[in-house]
């Protein structure tokens, strides 16, 4: 059986309030393309089909062009497609009945109530059957009723709820199961300070990582379709990979190679896992050096700049030489540095996080550690504006 895996769309995001539409839809064409040669027997969504809860018309027009294009050059393949962090899970829920029957799968609630279970799409080919287990972005206040408090009596951590969702479902472990899921898994056993390094600016990113869920709970499944992480990762338990995004959604995924997986699934243990490479129709980068080094340059990507001396210029002098050098020159910076010994401390803090940022303040610059009482208290308050912003 043919799978191509694919999330995180984004549709109708904005790169530093600049519009994405034309190279989103370039590169949504450039999938439905691979994806009319390759001719799946399955295409899977793992969430994010949306970049706001609540998306332009424009961006339901481009995916709805996208699903159409899909359904009318291979109308006997099976999408299936579920909600992230993102979107609007009634939103997606929406006509679920009747787009199943036209072989697509919506699917934006996950089991809620007791007795539900996660929605289940299988099929069949020369092996037997594929179950596809279509489990939506979940917090665990959302699931609740089926798994129960924690041991304090208020909400189950990501980990223990994800865990008890699953331990719920009927697996039968002699046939192929597929989970399809929008989540933040971390490897087992592996480098998790350098895997939440990896996480983009542009996701939403919990303090202290509460959201996370360890990978060891994927091992039922043959394949583990993921969607959330931004670039592209094979988890080190099992056949578990997210795809990453098909374009850049913030500057921090400047320079990552973009693709699509196509999972060829043979008989029971065997598979193979395939890049399909994507073709953006700009690249985003960044670009860091003097006056006299970017102004030698000339590019049509997507470009923040970093600008390190003005060599004798004066700044709005360079801005505008910038602009007709860069046309997408969508962020413009200086760096600033200072000289500490015989080095130099390059500061910038749009790349810390809250948290990082909060302490650099209040501890000045000693570098002296903050009370503990204080950093807990910081991270609560972090916390509660995040949850309030969503």
């Amino acid at each position: 059986m043919k799978i191509m895996h694919l999330s995180d769309l984004h549709i109708g995001l904005r790169l530093k309030d600049h519009d994405l539409r034309e190279d989103q839809e370039y590169i949504l064409n450039e999938i439905a393309d691979m994806a009319a040669e390759e001719a799946p027997d399955a295409i899977v969504i793992a969430g994010d089909i949306y970049d706001k809860a609540v998306p332009s018309a424009e961006a339901v027009e481009l995916f709805d062009g996208f699903l159409s294009r899909l359904h009318r050059e291979l109308p006997e393949t099976e999408i299936m497609s579920i909600s992230g962090n993102h979107d609007s899970a009634p939103r997606v829920d929406m006509y679920r009945g009747i787009l199943s029957r036209q072989h697509i799968h919506m699917i934006g609630q996950p089991p809620m109530h007791e007795g539900d279970q996660i929605y289940q799409v299988t099929l069949e080919d020369a092996h037997g059957p594929v179950h596809f287990y279509l489990l939506p972005f979940v917090k665990p206040a959302m699931i609740k009723e089926i798994t129960g408090p924690g041991e304090d009596g208020n909400n189950m951590s990501y980990d223990d709820a994800l865990r008890t969702l699953l331990s719920k479902e009927a697996i039968d472990s002699s046939e192929r199961n597929v989970l399809v899921s929008h989540q933040f898994y971390f490897p087992a056993g592996g480098d998790l300070e350098g895997f939440t390094k990896n996480r983009a600016k542009s996701e939403r990113i919990t303090v202290g990582n509460v959201d996370l869920v360890c990978s060891d709970v994927l091992r039922p499944f043959d394949y583990a379709a993921l969607g959330h992480i931004h670039k592209a990762w094979h988890m080190n338990e099992g056949h578990a990979y997210y795809c990453g995004t098909p374009l850049a959604c913030s500057f921090s995924e400047a320079g990552q190679e973009k693709h699509v997986l196509m999972i060829d699934l043979e008989e029971k243990g065997q598979m193979e896992v395939r890049e399909l490479p994507l073709h953006p129709l700009h690249q985003v980068r960044v670009i860091e050096g003097s006056a006299k080094e970017l102004l030698s340059q000339r590019s049509m990507d997507y470009v923040s700049i970093r600008l390190t001396d003005l060599e004798g210029m004066n700044l709005l002098e360079i801005r505008d030489r910038l602009d007709a050098a860069f046309p997408n020159l969508l962020e413009f910076r200086r760096v600033n540095t200072t000289a500490v010994g015989q080095n130099e401390i390059t500061i910038d803090d749009e790349e810390m996080d809250p948290a990082e940022l909060c302490r650099k303040f209040l501890m000045g610059t000693e570098g002296n550690a903050l009370d503990p009482k204080l950093e807990e208290l910081l991270l609560d308050v972090i916390r509660e504006v995040q949850e309030e912003a969503r």
